[in-house]
């Protein structure tokens, strides 16, 4: 059985590629797209949504709520500073998992710390565009824990 899965991308991620591809990597957000696309195979029917904008990214954890089985979200900086976000994940009633493409552990300290992870299934972070697979992979191995 696939699953409906919200791949849901925060701010500054539709400039991958361009923005530091020291720390984030050479591929476009298409790229990432395209491979999670592939990656998820029959096992899953990928959604896709990025926007700059908090309240857009709330919008659709709502709209997942009763249509989509589980959401793989990077929040990019809103890890860091949002409530709302926080909130939403907790109202869809989803399994959530937190992703990020570098290490944030390794990188300044204000990173370290996400408002997110507490409300999430769990977090991927470190494994540049492999981040979203792994993501993907574990959770669907608990749609699947769950369904059976």
């Amino acid at each position: 059985m696939a699953h409906d899965v919200l791949l849901l991308n925060g701010p500054n991620l539709n400039m991958l590629g361009v923005r530091e591809p020291e720390v984030y990597g050479a591929d476009t957000l298409q790229d990432i797209v395209a491979k999670v696309t592939a990656h998820a195979g029959d096992r899953a029917v990928i959604s896709h949504v990025q926007s700059n904008h908090e309240g857009e990214l709330v919008e659709a954890l709502h709209a997942a709520h009763g249509t989509r089985a589980g959401v793989v979200f990077n929040p990019g900086a809103y890890t860091h500073t949002s409530v709302a976000l926080r909130d939403a994940i907790s109202a869809c009633g989803l399994p959530v998992v937190e992703t990020h493409l570098s290490n944030v552990h390794a990188r300044e300290e204000f990173r370290h710390r996400s408002l997110l992870a507490g409300v999430c299934l769990g977090v991927v972070a470190g494994f540049g565009w492999r981040s979203y697979t792994v993501a993907l992979d574990g959770l669907l191995a608990h749609l699947d824990a769950v369904a059976s």
